[in-house]
């Protein structure tokens, strides 16, 4: 058979998205090299042409996945017409809206990433969104700082450690799924409320801002993820 000839980019984002579909099916852990090859149906030699390792994969893996979850979001980071708090508003509200429309990829993607094969890709992701997140956060809160909206002297420790809490939603959502595939949808959809209010109000105080101005969810979001 006559190899179909691609270009280093196509063949690049082929092995990726192999990677991608195998970690999540059988877990980082669980899938080799060889195994990615033989999805991709290339060469060992065409696979270290690419990566040089199977860590150099998932971090590749990671990056997409990062960057993926934070395309639809950009725009609002951009939008001249929004104040600091208005586009901290504003991309609340687009992370539900998108969390409502991709409930089910999340829902597996959420019961992938916390199986113990998959310790390595869950860590690696936080790590890319980070990476890509960070210097827009921080540049959000420079602007709030110096217009007055907000409280945030130092924008890159504070966009740190808003980012910090704010990765550990995944966890949240995951345990409250977790609870209502046991049955307990009310005390699943309960759990997801009170921790999103709780981040909201840590937000205000930590940005100085007077309770009820972040509005990280809504009446009946929860439920309706949980249900989706």
């Amino acid at each position: 058979m006559v190899r179909t000839k691609k270009s280093p980019e196509v063949r690049s984002n082929e092995l990726i998205d192999c990677a991608e579909r195998l970690f999540f099916l059988h877990g980082y852990e669980n899938t080799t090299v060889n195994d990615v090859i033989r999805e991709a149906n290339l060469s060992k030699g065409a696979f270290y042409h690419y990566f040089v390792s199977k860590e150099a994969l998932l971090e590749a893996v990671a990056t997409r996945l990062a960057e993926r979850n934070l395309k639809e979001l950009q725009p609002l980071f951009e939008d001249p017409s929004l104040d600091a708090v208005g586009q901290l508003n504003a991309l609340f509200a687009g992370s539900r809206r998108l969390k409502l429309d991709m409930a089910p990829q999340l829902k597996n993607s959420f019961n992938a990433l916390f199986k113990p094969e998959n310790v390595a890709l869950y860590h690696r992701i936080d790590e890319a969104l980070m990476a890509v997140s960070l210097p827009l956060v921080a540049e959000m809160l420079r602007r709030g700082h110096a217009d007055g909206t907000l409280d945030a002297p130092d924008p890159e420790a504070s966009a740190l450690m808003l980012l910090q809490l704010r990765l550990s939603v995944a966890k949240v959502m995951h345990k409250a799924l977790q609870r209502q595939e046991a049955g307990d949808l009310d005390g699943a959809a309960a759990m997801l409320d009170g921790w999103m209010r709780t981040y909201g109000t840590a937000i205000e105080r930590f940005l100085k801002l007077p309770d009820g101005t972040i509005e990280v969810t809504e009446p009946g979001f929860s439920r309706a993820f949980l249900e989706a």
